[in-house]
């Protein structure tokens, strides 16, 4: 009677021959990899996934998302464009002061006066702009930290906290690309019980919807791109 199929025992399969030399060091053995349509298959997939990033990287950063807020921050190292797009938003919005932030003016090693700040520049040229100096008022940062934004909004806290001044909501106003960056540190400084809305000024020197195709579009998105992580990921501030 032959045995069946169930009553036969298994018999392990046989190792496969594997080649050594060096005295061992080294072997071969069997491994998988792609084949062509799997090689193709994945260039497909990082065209594409490069294809979304470019489409989706610049309104992420770029956000604009205010809130009902009764001040106004104004980073002051922002350019014309910028300053102008405050005043518009001052006016437009149910403001009572517009603040200018900002530390050291870059090139001068460090901190000399008020007056040779961002935050005084900004200033002066809200000021020059239209908004009377009642209205405006500079909050300097006076010292030069791993991150100046970050610096600048603890600055504008204590600033607040010396002058009893309570908020509960703030908008920042910033060129492009930087917002996001700007409220992750805003709210960072002010922790959670302060509410940070962001407004972004679109650069008019590039089209936001082609910035790949200007040099200023490439660098200002890859920058922000790496400061970014950084601030997101590997930045842990000193609680204030």
């Amino acid at each position: 009677m032959k045995p069946s199929s169930e009553d036969t025992p298994l018999v392990p399969e046989a190792p496969r021959h594997e080649r050594r030399t060096c005295w061992g060091l080294f072997h071969r053995q069997e491994r998988w990899g792609l084949s062509g349509r799997g090689w193709l298959a994945l260039a497909f997939g990082s065209m594409a996934m490069a294809a979304a990033w470019v489409i989706w990287v610049y309104p992420f950063f770029a956000i604009t998302r205010p809130v009902d807020a009764p001040i106004l921050a104004v980073e002051g190292w922002v350019h014309e464009y910028a300053i102008r797009a405050a005043v518009a938003e001052f006016k437009r919005g149910n403001y009572t002061r517009v603040y200018t932030t900002g530390g050291p003016v870059q090139g001068l090693g460090g901190y000399l006066n008020d007056y040779s700040t961002a935050a005084s520049i900004g200033a002066g040229r809200l000021r020059a702009e239209g908004l009377t100096k009642e209205l405006v008022q500079m909050v300097p940062a006076r010292s030069v930290a791993r991150d100046r934004t970050f610096s600048a909004a603890v600055a504008l806290k204590n600033w607040l906290r010396e002058n009893k001044i309570e908020v509960k909501s703030i908008n920042v106003l910033t060129e492009d690309v930087h917002a996001r960056r700007t409220r992750l540190l805003f709210q960072k400084a002010f922790g959670d019980e302060i509410t940070v809305g962001v407004i972004a000024v679109p650069s008019p020197d590039y089209d936001s919807s082609r910035w790949w195709r200007y040099s200023e579009g490439v660098r200002a998105v890859l920058g922000e791109t790496i400061a970014y992580v950084y601030a997101k990921v590997f930045f842990f501030p000193d609680r204030e």
